[in-house]
């Protein structure tokens, strides 16, 4: 009788530690994590890519997907800062100004002028929406270096550069429609037109070569073409700023004012005292001929007539000497900029600042101050834009970008191997708008600042253009190069399907877009600002287009739909 208790009770409790290792088991697999971090909470393998060094491997795959993020947002951060410098240096550029020298016929002198070099239209397609764009061009570039030798091509390039198109049409057009205190429209409609048809026609033909002429696959002459077709939009859009006979459009058009950037507000200028001093330094002579240190040299008596050889003498010693205070001032400058970076909690008291009586707002404040101070101090190398009309600072600017935007490459790679998350949905989400933060506050100051919309607009459309043209086309050509040199085959696309859905879905939404701004010219006599309320309800409506785009092509790469 005993022996059979004892059996019977070892057979319950044998069932019951069964059943206790059948549910364990389960729970491992809902819940596949352990306190060692040997796992990882998306229940996939467990990644071994690192970043820095191999000892992030020995970290939980879960702590390790939040840590890559938290990168990720502060390269975003740094993104944005480099981008103010981007856009100084690049107003510079495109004030600069050239000599022309004109006979007076009523006293039969040489008389100086000085004439703008850069014609707005392709200033705003080329170094506004070309620079802005660097960061997705540039990940989409090295995504096609490390895809070398690989018949398919990388989704991460082809992705952030679709996601980026949306971000740029739809929250960057609410946010540019609610910043402008007062209405602004844009003044050449003509161009505008050509821009946008340009950039339609560019998603278009992304649509052709995947899925009609050859599908799922990426042909030489179509990687070039889609290159060449860069050059086919600077053309045509230059024809219709210059109203050139049967390629422009009979369109009316208002004047651009004067500069493509105009003066900045007081207060802008009280925070830039030393900037406006070294302007006055190289300023001089006469202000109607609009000349300043954007022209080389002042515009004084001495330089706008020659008359004689004692007034030359006079000016050559009056070049020579402003020669060494433009030096000895760019350097104090540049210096300037190291001070400021580690003097950047002693900021001048404003009216801002004496709201800020809550303790924790100041604290916060200098939190983010002390977050920032390293992207301030690695910016600080970047020249003085003052220096050769901004061109130094410009490829200054570009170069921290495309570091920036490597550093990024990586941490996808890592969120998408730890996280679980389909690359692509990383691409045209999270990555798609960090790459695009510079397009945003590019846009955002030309819609605070310049009296027309014609750039902040430009620069949204032609960024689009640019993403298709160059961010697909040169990596696209860069590997169908290699593919043909060393295989004699094309290059071929994974995920043809899923781009191609995006696509169509991001030509859908952007014709409600664009819809809205035509009737919002109509209605109201301005794309952008205007009353507040229309304003908001228009930046809702534009941020509901882009999450309808979001959703629909994430669900779309997950194969639920």
């Amino acid at each position: 009788m005993a022996c059979k208790y004892f059996a019977r009770r070892n057979a319950v409790s044998f069932l019951n530690f069964d059943l206790g290792a059948l549910k364990m088991a389960w729970i491992h697999k809902q819940f596949p994590w352990n306190i060692l971090g040997t796992s990882n909470i998306f229940g996939h393998e467990k990644c071994e890519s690192y970043l820095i060094f191999s000892g992030e491997t020995s970290l939980g795959d879960g702590f390790r997907a939040f840590l890559y993020f938290l990168g990720l947002a502060y390269c975003f951060i740094g993104l944005s800062a480099i981008t103010a410098r981007f856009f100084r240096s690049m107003e510079n550029v495109v004030k600069h100004t050239r000599e022309v020298v004109e006979i007076d016929p009523g006293s039969n002198r040489e008389i100086i002028k000085h004439e703008k070099v850069w014609n707005y239209t392709i200033a705003d397609i080329t170094l506004l929406a070309f620079g802005t764009s660097f960061p997705q061009i540039s990940l989409a570039i090295i995504d096609s270096i490390r895809n070398l030798g690989n018949l398919y091509a990388g989704g991460l390039g082809p992705g952030t550069l679709v996601g980026s198109a949306a971000f740029d049409l739809f929250p960057i057009h609410a946010v540019c429609v609610v910043v402008p205190k007062g209405r602004k429209k844009i003044s050449d409609v003509g161009v505008w037109i050509v821009e946008l048809f340009w950039s339609f026609w560019a998603y278009v033909w992304l649509y052709i070569i995947l899925e009609v002429w050859t599908p799922n696959v990426i042909t030489i002459w179509e990687a070039s073409f889609t290159v060449l077709q860069f050059g086919l939009l600077l053309i045509h859009a230059y024809a219709q700023d210059k109203q050139w006979p049967y390629l422009s459009l009979p369109l009316p058009r208002t004047e651009r004012p004067v500069d493509w950037v105009p003066d900045e507000t007081a207060s802008r200028k009280r925070d830039n005292i030393s900037d406006d001093e070294s302007s006055e330094l190289f300023q001089g002579g006469d202000a109607e001929n609009g000349s300043s240190i954007h022209s080389g040299y002042g515009s004084g008596p001495a330089y706008q007539s020659i008359p004689g050889s004692e007034d030359c003498e006079h000016s050559t010693e009056h070049f020579q000497k402003s020669s060494n205070l433009e030096v000895s001032h760019l350097l104090s400058l540049w210096k300037q900029q190291f001070v400021d970076a580690f003097m950047f909690l002693q900021q001048p008291e404003t009216s801002e600042s004496r709201k800020l009586d809550n303790v924790y707002l100041r604290v916060a404040r200098i939190f983010w101050e002390l977050l920032l101070f390293p992207w301030r101090f690695l910016f600080a190398f970047v020249p003085p834009y003052h220096i050769a009309h901004g061109w130094i600072a410009f490829i200054c600017s570009l170069i921290f970008i495309s570091g920036i935007a490597y550093i990024v490459t990586k941490l996808t790679d890592l969120i998408s191997c730890t996280s679980g998350i389909n690359s692509y949905i990383i691409a045209f989400t999270a990555l798609a708008g960090g790459t695009s933060w510079p397009d945003l506050v590019a846009s955002k100051i030309a819609a605070e600042r310049q009296a027309t919309a014609d750039s902040a607009i430009a620069n949204i459309i032609c960024s689009n253009s640019v993403n298709i043209y160059m961010g697909i086309g040169i990596p696209w050509l860069i590997n169908t190069t290699y593919n043909f040199i060393a295989y004699r085959e094309p290059l071929r696309v994974s995920d043809a399907e899923g781009l191609s859905f995006s696509l169509l879905v991001f030509f859908c939404t952007s014709i409600c877009c664009i819809g809205v701004l035509v009737f919002r010219r109509l209605t109201l006599g301005a794309e952008l600002g205007g009353p507040k309320i229309w304003a908001r309800l228009t930046c809702a409506y534009f941020m509901s287009l882009w999450i309808i785009f979001v959703v629909l092509s994430s669900l779309k790469v997950s194969n639920i739909i």
